[in-house]
């Protein structure tokens, strides 16, 4: 298999004519290479790339002149630029993580340039040192002494992942202790500053006009009783600018009038159960630590919070969740997804489908468990007669037989009626999602009826029965 990304196809970085006529020279070596030569995929990844990056180019080249000393062939090359090695695995990433799970028959070594180029944790090291031994595939480093199919180059690895898991360490901690040291300063260091300020560009925070005016209309409507969506209502028709991009929110707007840097304080994120909170950062002494002139005194701000308390507790209680096909059932108007939304009122409680993008989330659809009923027999109807067929990777030379490795599709004679009536609607779903089957749910308002009508319309991939190949885990949690 050849490797056919084009020099249009190479991202984000800047490749001078020397580098083109190398890679050109570099292409044409690998064409006169025998049939059987092994395949080699090319890693290159950067955390950051700037106009001035230059890093994913001289790690395709030196991995290209790596693989022509070792006589591979390159197939691929999976660029992630952008993309942290701490915070996200190979397994994860874009585009290595296409080969990885999708394309593991097309390449027998994955290269790369530099250990802490491919991995910055021990632990992740370790699930593809055991990916490799099971898939039967070797890893090779340009810079590091690394070789899966020798005892020492095993070890090898091992030893440099550690190295580069403590110095990722160490880089965590610097940032802690800036982040620690720029939180107890007068001045502004680091960090985007709070609705309502901005820098002045010498460190220090002044208070933006406009966004004051906003936050004060705001405390005047608050305590004339007027909700927050109704004030979001208004902030929207006025067209004022969020300062963040994206539109204006009841939430977004209540977490910044309760945010306490609106009295000019210094405040640090607190997460509380996935809630986003900010907290009043304290010097050594206990004070607060001021910052800026505030938009609001403390007593104002105290008024404020009260008014937006007095506000929550005169509303009925509304929740909204997940439902048990969330990416499957989508509003047929919007094109969003649905989602359970539950009032209580007078000790009981009513449940709805709702979507994100139309008026006051559209018409609600009642009795969210009869339309997944309803669902769920639509679909074992059109799709529960297609068996249930199972990916699985066979490795080369598999019970001494010299052949290519592959996919094979595995079949015990059970249909996905028979799976979903084992399992339930939760595995259905799974199912539906990985098949991209979709259903879109209209709603028609009855006159004089308080429920709208609902409809379903199934709309299945003319491909489902590919999509439906269940695919295991390349990756499994006993491998992490």
């Amino acid at each position: 298999m050849k490797d056919t990304a084009s020099k249009r196809q190479i991202p984000d970085v800047t490749w001078r004519k020397a580098d083109l006529a190398l890679l050109d020279e570099l292409r044409h070596a690998e064409s006169t290479l025998p049939a059987d030569a092994p395949r080699a995929l090319i890693s290159v990844r950067l955390s950051a790339v700037t106009a001035e990056t230059t890093s994913p180019v001289r790690q395709e080249l030196d991995l290209r002149i790596l693989a022509r000393e070792r006589g591979f062939r390159v197939v691929g090359v999976a660029r992630d630029l952008n993309v942290s090695a701490t915070r996200i695995p190979p397994w994860k990433r874009k585009e290595l993580g296409r080969w990885l799970n999708e394309r593991v028959p097309e390449f027998d070594v994955l290269l790369f340039w530099k250990m802490d180029r491919f991995v910055r944790r021990v632990s992740d090291l370790g699930v593809m040192i055991e990916w490799c031994s099971v898939h039967r595939k070797n890893l090779v480093s340009k810079h590091d002494v690394i070789d899966l199919a020798t005892p020492v180059g095993r070890a090898m690895a091992e030893m440099i992942g550690a190295l580069a898991e403590l110095e990722t360490g160490g880089t965590s901690t610097r940032v802690a202790s800036l982040w620690e040291y720029a939180r107890s300063q007068p001045d502004w260091l680091v960090g985007k500053p709070a609705y309502g300020y901005s820098t002045d560009g010498t460190g220090k925070l002044v208070i933006d006009p406009r966004a004051r005016r906003v936050l004060r209309w705001c405390h005047g409507a608050a305590l004339r009783g007027i909700s927050a969506r109704r004030m979001t209502a208004v902030l929207i028709r006025a067209r004022i600018p969020t300062g963040g991009g994206g539109q204006w929110t009841a939430s977004t707007l209540l977490r910044r009038l309760r945010n306490p840097a609106l009295m000019g304080l210094r405040v640090a994120q607190d997460g509380n159960g996935g809630v986003r909170r900010s907290r009043i950062v304290r010097d050594p002494s206990g004070l607060p630590v001021p910052v800026a002139d505030p938009i609001f005194t403390e007593a104002e701000w105290q008024e404020l919070q009260i008014a937006l308390d007095k506000r929550r507790r005169s509303q009925p209680h509304r929740g909204a969740g997940a439902t048990e096909f969330l990416g499957v059932l989508l509003c047929s108007d919007c094109g969003t997804h649905m989602t359970v939304h539950k009032t209580t009122a007078q000790d009981r409680t009513y449940a709805y489908l709702r979507c994100r993008n139309c008026p006051s989330g559209g018409l609600g659809a009642p009795d969210p468990e009869a339309l997944y009923r309803r669902l769920a027999a639509e679909v074992v109807e059109v799709l529960g007669s297609h068996p249930v067929r199972v990916r699985e990777y066979v490795p080369s030379g598999r019970n001494g037989a010299e052949q290519s490795p592959r996919w094979n599709l595995a079949a015990d004679g059970e249909t996905f009626r028979d799976r979903w009536d084992r399992n339930g609607r939760e595995v259905m779903a799974d199912d539906l999602r990985r098949a991209k089957v979709v259903c879109h749910v209209s709603r028609t308002k009855i006159p004089k009826t308080r429920a709208p009508e609902v409809e379903l319309a199934l709309t299945v991939p003319p491909d489902v029965v590919e999509g439906l190949v269940i695919k295991r885990d390349a990756f499994p949690a006993v491998f992490r």
